[in-house]
């Protein structure tokens, strides 16, 4: 129970509430299932009654994330394993930092190692990611938001480690947001008619994207509640501030990077989305040492 306490709360710390601990749960399992299957026949020349102690260190600066996953994964295996975290979920490291240290069935540990590193590098990569990219915008108003160009089956940890790296969330999937683009608007007949024929579908926000300034006085006209601003220049983004004068939020969207993402927020925009935050990311290099103890 203390365990799960611990999920909870790391979750509330980052105001993160789109995933419960049995959904937690229901994936580390999944991921374990897949790298051990019908068992670990390289532990099995452990004798079963080792035990062992274990350290995990960063080779490179990072944002630490994926605490709760990390545990889960041994927690699973064997709830009798101890787990002693160094530093804190969403602190910034150096290179060569201890992060934790591990104690109990040697088995379990070898069984756990790979899977707990899969997920704490990559989390900690994507929180990494965002950290830089809230950096880059710190003092501008404007907040850094997430697609869903996300890793399969690591949807809402990745959307958590966005979130514990400093940036925002936009929809979880299809089903919490409208976002009306081309292909929906040819279909539809009109920015107009999309925008209504959402309102009538559903009550969750309805965000329409635009490649123009023209597109865009007609997403105005139709009154959603944001409006994404597809590959506009600096030039453009101003203008379309201007023409929206507050009336809807205005996202950013397309081809951004670090060299100019502060100049787009400076222009007044409410929100720049960037999928690299999840789909561009490399993992940290971690490494995990196993020591027997008898």
């Amino acid at each position: 129970m203390v365990f799960y306490g611990v999920i909870v709360l790391l979750f509330e710390f980052f105001g993160w509430d789109k995933m419960t601990q049995t959904e937690m749960i229901a994936d580390v399992t999944a991921f374990l299932s897949e790298d051990i299957g019908t068992g670990d026949i390289t532990a099995a020349i452990i004798p079963e009654t080792m035990a062992a102690s274990a350290e995990v260190m960063t080779r490179e600066a990072m944002v630490v994330c994926g605490q709760a996953w990390f545990d889960a994964v041994f927690k699973t295996l064997e709830a009798n394993v101890v787990i002693t975290w160094l530093v804190e979920e969403g602190a910034s490291v150096r290179e060569n930092t201890v992060l934790c240290q591990l104690g109990g069935p040697a088995r379990q540990l070898l069984t756990g190692e790979r899977t707990a590193l899969n997920l704490l590098q990559t989390l900690s990569a994507t929180a990494t990611a965002a950290r830089t990219y809230a950096d880059a915008v710190a003092g501008t108003g404007c907040k850094v938001l997430d697609t869903r160009k996300t890793i399969p089956g690591l949807r809402n940890a990745q959307k958590y480690a966005v979130a514990c790296g400093g940036c925002h969330n936009h929809r979880i999937g299809l089903y919490d947001g409208v976002l009306i683009k081309e292909n929906h608007i040819v279909a539809a007949g009109s920015i107009a008619k999309a925008v209504a024929a959402a309102r009538q579908q559903s009550p969750v926000a309805v965000e329409v994207e635009v490649e123009s300034l023209t597109e865009l006085r007609e997403a105005l006209a139709a009154k959603p509640d944001r409006i994404m601003l597809d590959n506009f220049s600096l030039q453009d983004l101003t203008s379309a501030v201007g023409l929206a004068a507050g009336q809807v939020e205005l996202e950013a969207s397309g081809n951004i990077t670090l060299a100019n993402i502060r100049a787009i927020a400076e222009t007044g925009i409410d929100f720049i989305s960037i999928g690299a935050l999840t789909k561009n990311i490399k993992a940290i290099d971690l490494s995990m040492r196993i020591q027997l103890v008898s």
